[in-house]
């Protein structure tokens, strides 16, 4: 399978905890849950559902970006939501990032450790080294 490379890029959101960001294992890259993080200020940027995906998205493209893959190269994702209601809403900005690509995805409703939080989204890529 080959060596297992932590990956830490720059202009992308501090993790919150022990983790990294995202981890490239042989041909897989596993990005760590993202949520609605200004990268330039590293700081939540709370707003309505899409604004919060369209943020979480753009950190999960630049993460992925670093591993050296695309969104296109995105075979699963997870997307977790304060409430489900904001599917129909979050669905419509994850159509602009993976457009007819769709990757598998499960969509569930959470509770947050932060409550003001909208939505995370997790993912993995595949793309042979």
């Amino acid at each position: 399978m080959g060596d297992i490379q932590r990956i830490f890029p720059k202009d992308t959101p501090t993790p919150r905890g022990p983790y990294s960001p995202a981890i490239r294992a042989g041909d897989f890259v596993f990005v760590s849950g993202q949520g609605p993080v200004d990268p330039a200020t590293d700081t939540m940027s709370y707003g309505d559902i899409q604004h919060e995906t369209r943020i979480t998205l753009n950190n999960v493209k630049r993460i992925l970006e670093a591993a050296g893959v695309a969104m296109t190269d995105v075979v699963k994702c997870s997307v977790f939501l304060r409430d489900g209601k904001d599917f129909a809403a979050m669905n419509e900005i994850y159509r602009e990032f993976f457009g007819e690509q769709r990757p598998t995805r499960t969509t569930v409703a959470v509770a947050f450790a932060d409550p003001t939080m909208k939505v995370e989204i997790d993912c993995i890529a595949y793309k042979p080294v």
